[in-house]
């Protein structure tokens, strides 16, 4: 039988099928240790020397933006479980308590490094290049005269100090706000502990201010910032050292930042809601003062006198089991609570510290008079963002707009940020007398308030809006254009993606689209909009998989063929490249067909649960990750089936939610010409790359792949040295 020896499983040869159990614990990796070691990688960029200075302090803070997101859902989840006393385990077989604690030793390393890489290496570098984040014991005189200004005309007016006392309860506490725990010498009352909350909706947390020598220039002005400036002050270094303004004929002690991290999964009983949207807008605003406080963060100089008020009166139920798992995380000395933030210091106007810019391509046969629909119509498109423009898109959906023969329009929206020109070409199409179906995802996870004020626009502009089937997310990527051809028929164009309809993250991941008129796909397509706006039980389809319906059963059929294939021919091949497998079933499969001696190339970006070159098990299993410039988001699955290949694209990750709880689509790329060059052209280049791409260990780790003699290949800057080559441009 299996025998564990450090963390790798050992079999015998004979009989590997018999006797491996696939369902054994050790054979998965756990999903949220994965994750860890997904941030880890986002970690490695921001180590990297060779990396642009202040692309190094953008990965810091993705690290931490990363983590917050981490805390917010995933950690609290499993103090949920706890609380609740669940005892079902994953199939990596970890307890809710026991994850909690590998994560707690885990993640102490990683915030250590993370801190020193900030302290010791990239802030000294900053102060070279002549940006600087300054201290305010650092600033001049006339500085610190400008800063006192400012702050008791802008920043004093907006806050409110809340004493804690008999007479008044401690204040709630707000999900990732920065706060103040001041401590004030009253000569009347004695110590007293009080509360500041850091405005950060209100003013930027890094304070652009101008040299010394300009200060009178900027003062005269009335002004603070200066876009031109890269000397940076905190906000909250600026109100600790004018608290005396807030807090007159009062000693202030010490001001100690710190900051509090909820659970923010949003949580709605959809069948009981009479209005989906009212509802969600109801918990939305709620959610930053609700929620189980899962993390605090505090400032290194914090006395333990002032953390234990914090914690006594943070009260929650992990904070009740914090002999478990430590809650409590101390910033290390010299760096700042909060370190998302960074991402406003990175806007320095500094290019040479920054990646080469690019302009994305657009294919030159789209670059016409020509209408895109007699283009489509002739051929398919593949758009490989952000090497590709997203404005094709837009372009495309602007003609549909402004065609006196497109019918209809319909539409699913994801996350389309703040700013979505998509919405409003879509209010556009309306205001033409156009018939407009959009699907809006009011569940999609941190977007809630945008999508409720663009569900509310649309429907105001009276197009039909739906928010999709009680009890799933409608991740899907689609949008349809029905239009009346000159010879009076009706065709339906169709652009099916794997990311959101969103212009601004399409310039930052790494994402397709693929625009047809194949007949059977845009039937599909019709029939999963009906499905979404009305009433169907439809689960069989002509082209697309589709979720919650057979997905995961015929990407097990496809492992099967080629098991098959493998059996008969020995040519099996699989390769399948997303963001996240967690499936157990689908794992099963694909340890069953590495058993059967296929070779099968994945590449995850993030949480991987299979464990690769484990002998008799995953030993024809290669797993790797890309991270780098830009953020792999695509979905692409490849079926070698003989020679007859099939390749897949869609938005469904290999995950249980992707799987049962979402409505997801993956389409073929049926255009021969098209599939072989996104083969070739896309996802063999990110199969070769030696430089950003790490390989995942039997024990969990990963390694750093390097050339190892062979010619450097940087996936993504290929990608953009050779952006349209995946349709036939050179």
């Amino acid at each position: 039988m299996a025998e564990v020896v450090n963390e790798v499983i050992k079999v015998d040869s004979d009989d590997i099928e018999l006797r491996v159990d696939l369902n054994d614990p050790n054979l998965y990796i756990n999903r949220e240790l994965s994750w860890l070691k997904f941030n880890e990688r986002v970690l490695e960029e921001a180590l990297d020397q060779s990396k642009p200075l202040l692309e190094r302090a953008k990965f810091l803070a993705i690290f931490s933006s990363n983590l917050d997101e981490f805390f917010m859902i995933r950690v609290s989840g499993l103090w949920r479980q706890v609380a609740a006393g669940v005892m079902e385990t994953p199939p990596d077989g970890m307890t809710p308590r026991e994850q909690l604690l590998a994560l707690h030793n885990n993640l102490e390393p990683l915030l250590k490094q993370h801190a020193e890489c900030w302290r010791d290496d990239v802030l000294p570098k900053l102060k070279d290049a002549d940006i600087t984040l300054l201290k305010y014991s650092d600033l001049k005189r006339k500085q610190q005269k400008l800063m006192r200004r400012y702050f008791k005309e802008n920043i004093f007016p907006v806050l409110t100090p809340l004493a804690f006392d008999p007479g008044h309860p401690f204040p709630r506490i707000s999900n990732l706000s920065m706060n103040l725990a001041i401590i004030i010498n009253d000569p009347v009352m004695g110590e007293q502990f009080a509360r500041v909350k850091i405005p950060r909706r209100a003013f930027p947390r890094f304070l652009r201010i101008p040299d010394e020598a300009d200060v009178d220039e900027y003062s005269a002005l009335g002004l603070l910032t200066t876009e031109s400036s890269c000397n940076f002050l905190l906000l909250e270094d600026l109100i600790i050292n004018n608290l005396d303004l807030l807090f007159p004929g009062l000693e202030i002690i010490a001001a100690y930042p710190f900051r509090v991290t909820r659970d923010a999964d949003l949580e709605i009983e959809e069948d009981e809601a009479a209005d989906l949207l009212a509802t969600i807008e109801e918990n939305v605003k709620k959610k930053p003062l609700a929620g189980l406080v899962v993390r605090l963060e505090v400032h290194p100089d914090m006395p333990e006198r002032v953390l234990q008020i914090l914690i006594a009166n943070l009260s929650s139920v992990p904070l009740q089991y914090a002999h478990i798992s430590p809650v409590v995380y101390t910033a290390e000395k010299d760096t700042f609570l909060g370190m998302a933030d960074l991402m406003g210091m990175t806007k320095a106007d500094r290019p040479d510290l920054k990646n080469t810019p690019f302009v994305p391509a657009t294919p030159v046969f789209l670059e016409t008079e020509e209408s895109i629909f007699s283009i489509i119509k002739r051929r398919d498109i593949v758009l490989y963002h952000p090497y590709d423009s997203f404005n094709v898109f837009l372009n495309f959906l602007d003609e549909a707009v402004r065609d006196e023969d497109v019918l209809a329009i319909k539409q699913t929206l994801y996350r389309v940020g703040p700013n979505a020109p998509v919405v409003d070409l879509l209010m556009s199409a309306r205001e033409r007398d156009k018939q407009v179906a959009v699907l809006v995802e009011l569940k999609a996870r941190f977007d809630e308030e945008n999508n409720i004020g663009w569900a509310r626009m649309l429907e105001r502009a009276g197009v039909h809006v739906s928010y999709g089937l009680v009890g799933l997310k409608t991740h899907a990527k689609m949008c349809m254009v029905v239009r009346r051809e000159r010879d009076g028929r009706i065709m339906r164009y169709v652009h099916m993606a794997t990311g959101n309809y969103n212009a601004v993250t399409a310039r930052l991941y790494t994402d397709l689209g693929y625009f047809t008129v194949n007949p059977d796909v845009t039937s599909d397509i019709a029939d999963v909009f009906n499905l979404l706006t009305g009433y169907s039980r439809k689960t069989d389809y002509r082209e697309l998989m589709v979720a919650p319906g057979r997905m995961r059963e015929q990407l097990i059929e496809h492992i099967e063929r080629e098991i098959e294939r493998q059996k008969h021919y020995n040519d099996g091949y699989i390769v399948l490249k997303c963001n996240s497998l967690v499936d157990q079933k689908l794992i099963k499969s694909l340890y069953r067909a590495s058993q059967a001696g296929v070779k099968i190339d994945l590449q995850i970006r993030g949480i991987c649960c299979l464990r690769p070159g484990v002998p008799g098990v995953s030993d024809n299993i290669t797993v790797t990750s890309i991270v780098g410039r830009f953020l792999e988001h695509s979905r692409i699955y490849y079926f070698h089936n003989g020679g007859d290949s099939e390749l897949l694209m869609g938005s469904a990750d290999l995950m249980p939610r992707n799987l049962d709880r979402r409505v997801e689509t993956i389409f073929p790329v049926s255009d021969p010409f098209l599939k072989r060059m996104v083969y070739e052209q896309i996802l063999k280049i990110h199969l070769n790359d030696n430089v950003k791409s790490r390989r995942l260990l039997p024990s969990g780790n990963y390694e750093r792949l390097t050339p190892n003699g062979q010619p450097e290949l940087n996936s993504q800057l290929w990608m953009i040295d050779h952006r349209g080559m995946w349709n036939g441009e050179e």
